[in-house]
């Protein structure tokens, strides 16, 4: 693998956090390293002639293969000891770079965090050469990280929660079609906390954003629940303005 220090910027790189939603809650993209049991987020360098927000698009390509046009800037990390991970630094020294490579790599980094919320089954992400396997975590479930790597995770989805009335998670987390409950299960995984049913169904109902479609049956005595898609035009404009359903 050939690396040329002289065509990155020195001391900063960027780091995507890349969400999806299913019937267990949220879950964060995660790829291991080969070898050691390390995990991290898709992350890199970048280049000298390149923006901020074009290099985050080109590493989360390079490194999971995912083409995502646009990625969400949502905070920057500088601890002074952020990157102090002795094993981590053991296992570069492995790779038996050139001195002055490895001089670069073992340097200070500040990261600035990118995010993105996406359907996975319209993503097929695949490891880079340098990783072992990829794949998606429950925050429960997340792995060991590298790093400051759990902190950005955090404070992206502290980001969602904050930004929850202007961001289109919805839209973007649920699969066309959607149940009510769905729905609710989604705000809930965001937010860590339970919402009344009926509450949450008729605030939402009312926001006058979902088109309703019968859900033809599947034995049993009860009626199906209705399926719901959104308006996208009527969602887009009320994002604008701010939801204002949860504070």
């Amino acid at each position: 693998m050939q690396f040329d220090i002289n065509q990155f910027v020195p001391g900063h790189s960027v780091d995507c956090v890349i969400l999806s939603f299913d019937n267990e809650g949220l879950k964060v993209l995660v790829m291991k390293w080969k070898g050691p049991e390390m995990f991290c987020l898709p992350g890199g360098f970048i280049r000298k002639e390149e923006d901020l927000d074009k290099a985050a698009v080109r590493v989360l390509l390079e490194r999971a293969g995912i083409d995502l046009p646009f990625l969400e800037q949502f905070s920057t990390f500088g601890r002074a000891d952020r990157r102090d991970d002795s094993s981590l630094a053991h296992n570069i020294k492995m790779l038996k770079l050139p001195k002055a490579t490895m001089q670069w790599f073992e340097q200070r980094f500040i990261t600035t965090g990118f995010l993105s919320l996406v359907d996975r089954n319209k993503c097929n992400p695949k490891p880079d050469l340098m990783s072992e396997s990829i794949g998606w975590y429950t925050i429960e479930e997340l792995p060991n990280l590298i790093y400051d790597h759990r902190s950005i995770v955090e404070e992206a989805i502290q980001y969602i929660r904050n930004q929850i009335n202007y961001l289109p998670i919805g839209i973007t987390l649920l699969p066309e079609k959607f149940t009510m409950k769905e729905l609710q299960h989604l705000y809930e995984s965001i937010l860590e906390r339970k919402l009344d049913r009926g509450n949450f169904q008729r605030k939402m109902l009312k926001l006058g954003i979902f088109n309703r479609h019968e859900k033809q049956l599947e034995g049993g005595a009860h009626k199906a629940p209705y399926l719901y898609s959104f308006d996208r035009e009527k969602y887009q404009n009320l994002l604008e303005k701010g939801i204002g359903f949860v504070s």
